[in-house]
C-alpha cells in the first residue's frame, strides 16, 4: 500500500477546513510556509492543483474539495480508534493507592504472582497517607489504617501491634520474664509516643517516664528494631516474613490497637480488573490467615 506522507495529509486536511495556509498553520504549530510546502507535496505526489492561489488567499479545486472530505473523514476515523485503544488500555490498568508499609511488607512481596497470573493488567502505585477516599482521578483502589471511615471498607489485614525486638537484643537486655520487665526496656516509637502508653496502660503497669527515639517511617522503625536497636510495638501482620526469618520475635502475646486495620476502599464504577484486583488482595489476605474484625 502507497501512500502519501502522513503530515502532509494532515496539513492539507487543516488547510482545506479552514481554507487558510495561515490559520492551518497557527492550528498546527508550523509556519504557512511549512503548510504551503506540505500541499505542493500532495500536487506533486497527485500531479493535481488541490488549491487555486492568488493575492487574496487560497481556495480549494474542484478535486481539492473532493479529496478533502476523503482526508477528512479518514483521519476522524483514525484519531476515533486511536482514542478506542487508549481508552482499553486504561482500562487494563488498575491504579492502587497504599501505605509504603503495606506496600514493602506485604504487598511487594505478593505481586510477581498477580502479575504472573495478569500480564495484561498494569498496576500502578501511589502512595496515600493515611485515611482518605479514593477518586477516579486519583486511584481506583486505596489501602489505608485505622478504624473503619466508611461502610464500604473492607477489611484486609489487622493493625494490632505487639511487642516486638530482635532475638540479639533480648539476649543482650533479657530476659523479659513479665510485661512490667519492657518498662526497663529501649521502647522505640512508630509516630507517636501514646500507643506504648496505652499497651502499659491496658496491662495495669506503670509507663517509664524515659522514652526512645521517634520514628515517622515505619520502615526505619523495623529497620531498627531489626538491627537491635530496642523494643516497639508492630502490627504483627506486616513482619510476618522477619518473624518467619527469625529476625524479630514477638515479646508478649498481648495486643493493643486491636480495633484497628488496613483497609481496603474502592472507587466507584470499578471496572472488572480493579474488581480482580480487589479480590485477589482480599484473597491473599485470607491466605495469609489475617482476623476478621
Amino acid at each position: 500500500m502507497k501512500l502519501p506522507p502522513l503530515p502532509s495529509l494532515r496539513a492539507f486536511e487543516a488547510a482545506a477546513r479552514k481554507e487558510s495556509f495561515r490559520h492551518a498553520a497557527t492550528e498546527l504549530g508550523m509556519t504557512a510556509a511549512a503548510v504551503s510546502q506540505h500541499v505542493r507535496t500532495l500536487e506533486d505526489w497527485f500531479g493535481v492543483a488541490l488549491f487555486e492561489r492568488s493575492a487574496r488567499g487560497v481556495r480549494l479545486t474542484a478535486e481539492g474539495r473532493d479529496f478533502s472530505r476523503t482526508v477528512s473523514t479518514s483521519l476522524e476515523a483514525i484519531a476515533s480508534a486511536s482514542e478506542q485503544l487508549s481508552a482499553a488500555r486504561q482500562r487494563r490498568q488498575v491504579r492502587l493507592a497504599c501505605l509504603p508499609s503495606v506496600v514493602s511488607h506485604w504487598l511487594a512481596p505478593r505481586l510477581p504472582a498477580f502479575r504472573a497470573a495478569h500480564p495484561e493488567i498494569q498496576v500502578a502505585i501511589s502512595y496515600a497517607a493515611g485515611a482518605e477516599t479514593p477518586t477516579p482521578a486519583k486511584a481506583d483502589l486505596l489501602i489505608t489504617h485505622g478504624v473503619r471511615s466508611s461502610p464500604d471498607a473492607l477489611p484486609i489485614l489487622s493493625a494490632a501491634t505487639r511487642p516486638t525486638a530482635a532475638r540479639d537484643y533480648v539476649e543482650r537486655k533479657g530476659p523479659f520474664p513479665d510485661a512490667s520487665y519492657l518498662a526497663r526496656a529501649d521502647l522505640l516509637h512508630d509516630e507517636d509516643k501514646a500507643a506504648w502508653r496505652r499497651w502499659f496502660a491496658e496491662g495495669g503497669i506503670p509507663a517509664p517516664t524515659e522514652s526512645g527515639p521517634l520514628f515517622a517511617d515505619f520502615n526505619l522503625l523495623v529497620s531498627s528494631v531489626t538491627s537491635g536497636l530496642g523494643v516497639a510495638l508492630c502490627p504483627t501482620a506486616l513482619i510476618a516474613a522477619e518473624l518467619a526469618r527469625g529476625e524479630l520475635q514477638i515479646l508478649f502475646e498481648r495486643a493493643s490497637d486491636t480495633e484497628k486495620y488496613y483497609w481496603l476502599i474502592e472507587a466507584d464504577r470499578p471496572t472488572p480488573e480493579v474488581v480482580l484486583m480487589r479480590d485477589w488482595l482480599l484473597s491473599e489476605a485470607r491466605k495469609s490467615g489475617q482476623p476478621q474484625p
